[in-house]
């Protein structure tokens, strides 16, 4: 089998580490451009679990669960978002860009990927939770 590609698809070996090494690079990347920003730790502590709201979508059950999931952690719209906080020199979307994708990074970090449609704990990184250690 393809290091790379699991039974689930999802990625595995060596891939799967690059890929968490990259989340763990996001975060620590955008936790030092916010503290060098100058940016309110307040407002980092009050945002920073605001994506794992998306958490709730999973009440309407796993389709739209991950669907509403991946929206709130690809790297889509917050890279939009800091774009146009750059070229709109305004502040607080790029506060809330780096917050976000700080938020993306310590998930991948930790092996929480995108979400595949069959449940919450099937990811891009893996399986997660019960799953992971089965």
């Amino acid at each position: 089998m393809d290091e790379a590609i699991g039974e689930t698809g999802a990625a595995s070996g060596g891939v799967r580490t690059l890929l968490r090494l990259e989340g763990l690079t996001l975060f620590l990347g955008m936790v030092l451009l916010y503290a060098v920003w100058g940016g309110s730790w307040l407002v980092f502590a009050l945002l920073f679990l605001a994506p794992d709201l998306s958490f709730l979508a999973y009440l309407a059950g796993p389709r739209a669960g991950a669907l509403v999931y991946n929206a709130a952690h690809s790297y889509l719209a917050p890279v939009a978002l800091m774009t146009a906080g750059f070229a709109l020199s305004s502040p607080l979307p790029l506060s809330v860009a780096m917050i976000w994708l700080a938020h993306i990074g310590i998930d991948r970090a930790l092996g929480y990927g995108l979400k595949y449609a069959a449940g919450f704990g099937f990811t891009h990184l893996g399986r997660i939770g019960r799953l992971g250690k089965a």
